[in-house]
């Protein structure tokens, strides 16, 4: 088995992630905690994770996104057998 992001630096992490109150606030922290690389990842996994659930082919994610194929496929296994967590947050985002 892997290793666990179960530490008490992650919950100290997430913890100091909900106290965030704006996408400002985000933007700036992110910027100071994360390299710029660091961020632009993540948030290209997202855009990924976004299209596959749109249902658009890995040729077209690929292609919308730079993302590789390795990449696409880490996203979608995540989508298919993960915990969960992105239909949570696709469909709070929908409601908003």
């Amino acid at each position: 088995m892997g290793k666990s992001i179960k530490t008490a630096a992650v919950e100290d992490l997430f913890k100091a992630i909900l106290t965030l109150e704006n996408e400002e606030e985000c933007f700036r922290f992110f910027e100071d905690v994360c390299t710029v690389n660091e961020v632009l990842s993540i948030a290209q996994r997202f855009a990924v994770a976004k299209m596959l659930k749109d249902n658009h082919t890995y040729l077209e994610v690929a292609k919308e996104t730079g993302a590789s194929t390795a990449t696409i496929s880490r996203v979608n296994r995540s989508l298919n057998y993960g915990n969960g967590s992105y239909d949570i947050v696709f469909d709070r985002m929908q409601h908003k």
